[in-house]
């Protein structure tokens, strides 16, 4: 088995060379998927990297909306997605017909759109964010106006908390994030009183409240390799395990629960990786007139200082 990957790795770093390819994993995915990649992160960031390369071709080992994400940032490149099937439940929760209709009902309000969400949805927004910068993105929002935060009410509600807006949430939600409980925390701090508890945003506002630190997946591996603490309880999906024990080999991380596992980031495997190099499929393209409009949501979110 060791020899059939040890081989498939090699198939793909030949493939990789021949088509000036840049492969891009999720901190989600399977461990062998993220050491294959070039760039390993967070959605955004990951297609930030590859917009800065020159490459002719982006592999984008994630989702769907995260491919459509490199896409709309390096129209000029071939966007692939070896798993065409790894959708988001959270990103299908909010159509652009629907937000076109609830801003009939709210005209005055300002749509700050998640990055986790599809490109016509992205179209239909004033202004993108991510995890990591929700709440700037909310408090540069002119204070006369109210928000409309799609499609995760979990961080909408931790934004307006932590903004102290208003905020008309969407009742969307992810679907490994909210799985994890209060009790399941409270479990998992009684059988390691000592470790630090970092959550992401994307939890249920109870989960929140019993953690030490509310972090983005990146800032949990920043602040996991920068921290004197040692022990860590991890509320976010168990694929950042990989790269934190990477970044910090010496300390000790417990995933707070055996559910936090996302399906459609497991989806893509590397034989995957290397048939989509192989056939240049899937392919992912949005059309010019939504990328554009896409484009200027998410360059509105780059441009908040």
């Amino acid at each position: 088995m060791a020899a059939d990957i040890n081989q498939t790795i090699e198939v793909i770093k030949n493939l990789r060379e021949r088509y000036n390819a840049v492969i891009l994993a999720h901190l989600y995915q399977q461990a062998e998927v993220q050491d294959i990649a070039d760039f390993v992160g967070d959605s955004l960031g990951l297609s930030q990297e590859a917009a800065k390369t020159d490459a002719d071709v982006i592999v984008f080992c994630g989702v769907h909306f995260m491919a459509e994400t490199a896409a709309i940032l390096s129209p000029e490149k071939t966007v692939l997605l070896p798993e065409i099937n790894a959708g988001c439940p959270m990103a299908d929760m909010v159509t652009a017909e629907a937000l076109r209709e609830k801003k009939r009902e709210y005209p005055d309000a300002v749509v700050v759109c998640y990055v986790n969400s599809s490109a016509e949805v992205k179209a239909e927004s004033d202004i993108c964010c991510t995890s990591a910068n929700a709440v700037k993105i909310v408090r540069s929002v002119p204070a006369d106006k109210r928000v409309l935060f799609v499609p995760d009410r979990n961080l909408g509600h931790y934004v307006g908390i932590q903004s102290g807006r208003e905020i008309i949430y969407w009742d969307g939600y992810c679907n490994t994030h909210d799985k994890l409980t209060a009790e399941d925390v409270k479990k998992a701090m009684a059988a390691h009183p000592d470790a630090t508890v970092m959550v992401h945003p994307e939890c249920r506002p109870e989960v929140i409240e019993l953690a030490d630190q509310v972090f983005s997946t990146s800032g949990m591996i920043r602040f996991a390799r920068e921290s004197d603490n040692r022990e860590f309880i991890i509320g976010t999906e168990m694929g950042i395990l990989h790269q934190l024990y990477k970044t910090a080999p010496e300390k000790i991380f417990h995933l707070a629960s055996d559910k936090l596992v996302c399906p459609n980031m497991k989806a893509t495997s590397l034989e995957k990786v290397k048939w989509a190099l192989e056939e240049m499929q899937p392919r992912i393209m949005v059309p010019d007139e939504i990328r554009e409009k896409a484009l200027g949501a998410v360059e509105r979110m780059i441009a908040v200082k």
